[in-house]
């Protein structure tokens, strides 16, 4: 366990998610959301977590693993097709994760949702997290309407709303 990654996450509280995501930004975010699910069958959430607390911090819990852990609380995993996407922000350690459910992820494979993580991280270097969530979303989007169109009746399964934890 480092005591950097200890310092970087007592000091870099949620306080910092709410300050980069104030609700205008997750109202656009959202709405992003709701855009991208018009051109595909999948479900996509997006999840800012300023930082680790208790358990997960001690524990030195990677930022993949709390994304699993997120992407089972939320239950990203019960759509009907298997195509829920979480994609996983952890401020405190400047790390973006996707978690894929296995009908989508076996079709795009790890070294796609890779590709679209980096990107927004580059995006977030350049202190355009916005810009950079908002683009993850439509790549992941582009990802999801190739392999899951949409076709029949669609309804929403998780809700559209960021969560900020």
């Amino acid at each position: 366990m480092s005591i950097k990654r200890i310092a970087r996450h007592l000091v870099q509280h949620h306080w910092r998610a709410k300050q980069i995501f104030p609700p205008k930004v997750l109202a656009r975010i959202e709405q992003a959301i709701k855009q991208g699910e018009t051109t595909h069958s999948g479900q996509v959430r997006f999840v800012v977590e300023g930082a680790l607390d208790g358990g997960p911090l001690f524990r030195n819990q990677p930022a993949r693993e709390r994304a699993l852990d997120v992407f089972s609380h939320l239950r990203i995993w019960d759509t009907a097709h298997n195509n829920g996407v979480l994609i996983y922000l952890l401020l405190a350690d400047r790390d973006v994760e996707i978690i894929a459910d296995r009908g989508i992820d076996a079709k795009v494979g790890a070294a796609g949702w890779e590709t679209i993580c980096r990107a927004m991280e580059a995006e977030f270097r350049s202190g355009q997290f916005e810009r950079g969530v908002i683009d993850g979303i439509a790549s992941v989007s582009r990802e999801l309407a190739e392999h899951f169109p949409p076709g029949g009746p669609h309804r929403n399964e998780l809700p559209d709303a960021p969560v900020v934890m």
